[in-house]
């Protein structure tokens, strides 16, 4: 089973709108097949082990991180390929809450008389699918609010330099990040003040980057930005206030970006329903890259999941600009809290990850 999530953690950022699976068959102590969910979330890591396993399948014990699918969508189910492949065991981590298989799926197996097995590293397999957990059972991709800041919390000068304030190996890293979720995003003003392209660029690490998300609630992002100008390359998403210019609209389209209308926050877009809109077009895992005003927005909403910390051993002071802008805490009991779960050196710098408490 520690295989099989080895494999599904390889599949996250590129499975959505499916929960990147791992699945491993093993026959006479030998591995005979083993595959992670496709790009896209086709084709299902089950049938992909299958037909490597071949033959071999028959009588075999299936690993798999995700209780197979039991209905049809655009791909058949999986418990019918693993009937039909004659396993013998199928060992499952996690239990899928669809409603359209929670446990449906192992019903099926078991009325064909294939012993299953449950729970196997569960609380494993339950990080690695938070994401398309998330999007279940509440309707909004898991959250990770990533931060690169001085130790006093400062992502810029209060001139507005920021390049960089962490070194090289933290760059690397948050490149990584972004391949691991399948969409990035940023307020409109980090767009006008960085022009940032988002996209995850390790060399090797990922061929295809994730979606780019801008919250603009006026439409504001220029069309000359890089943004807009690989559009047509990398899939750009702009979320806008309902009513926002239409023929800004019209011309970002024409650009190549696919605009999202929710409605007005305070102030810009109601993130809540940013991401409900997000999960609607598959998103599971979203990873948020400021500015200031986004992160104080999802703080003071209580929908940041994950906390992503690079902070670089300098100290800027109270003029240099907050890594998240005033949101409204008046007692220490109200703030938002987070339990640290790793924290590791990068060159100079310190990566934290964060989770929130409850």
């Amino acid at each position: 089973m520690r295989a099989a999530l080895a494999l599904a953690r390889r599949g996250l950022g590129n499975a959505w709108p499916n929960p990147a699976v791992g699945c491993v068959v093993v026959r006479d102590g030998r591995v005979a097949g083993r595959a992670v969910t496709g790009p896209g979330g086709r084709p299902h890591a089950e049938k992909l082990a299958l037909d490597m396993a071949g033959p071999a399948a028959r009588g075999a014990t299936v690993y798999v991180t995700l209780e197979p699918c039991c209905h049809h969508g655009r791909t058949p189910p999986c418990t019918e390929a693993l009937i039909a492949a004659g396993v013998a065991r199928v060992v499952i981590a996690a239990r899928d809450p669809d409603t359209r298989v929670d446990g449906a799926g192992i019903a099926r197996l078991c009325a064909a008389g294939i012993a299953v097995e449950e729970g196997v590293l569960a609380a494993e397999a339950a990080e690695v699918n938070a994401g398309f957990f998330s999007r279940v059972r509440l309707g909004r991709p898991l959250v990770t609010l990533k931060l690169a800041s001085t130790l006093d919390g400062r992502i810029a000068t209060r001139t507005g330099e920021s390049r960089w304030i962490t070194g090289e190996p933290s760059r690397r890293m948050a490149h990584a990040l972004r391949g691991r979720h399948d969409a990035v995003l940023v307020g409109v003003g980090t767009v006008m003040a960085d022009d940032p392209d988002l996209t995850c660029r390790l060399p090797g690490y990922k061929p295809v980057s994730p979606v780019r998300v801008v919250a603009d609630s006026h439409l504001r992002t220029r069309l000359t930005s890089r943004l807009v100008a690989t559009a047509a390359q990398t899939p750009t998403w702009l979320i806008a206030r309902d009513g926002a210019d239409p023929e800004r609209r019209r011309a970002l389209e024409a650009a190549g970006a696919g605009i999202i209308t929710v409605a007005a926050g305070t102030p810009g877009v109601d993130l809540a329903a940013a991401l409900t809109a997000l999960a609607g077009r598959g998103i599971t895992r979203l990873l948020v890259e400021g500015g200031a005003q986004v992160a104080a927005a999802l703080l003071r909403a209580d929908l940041v999941d994950r906390i992503a910390w690079f902070h670089a051993p300098t100290v800027m002071g109270g003029d240099g600009w907050p890594a998240a802008q005033a949101f409204g805490s008046d007692r220490l009991a109200a703030m938002p809290r987070f339990v640290r779960v790793s924290a590791t050196g990068l060159g100079e710098d310190m990566f934290t990850e964060l989770r929130r408490t409850a």
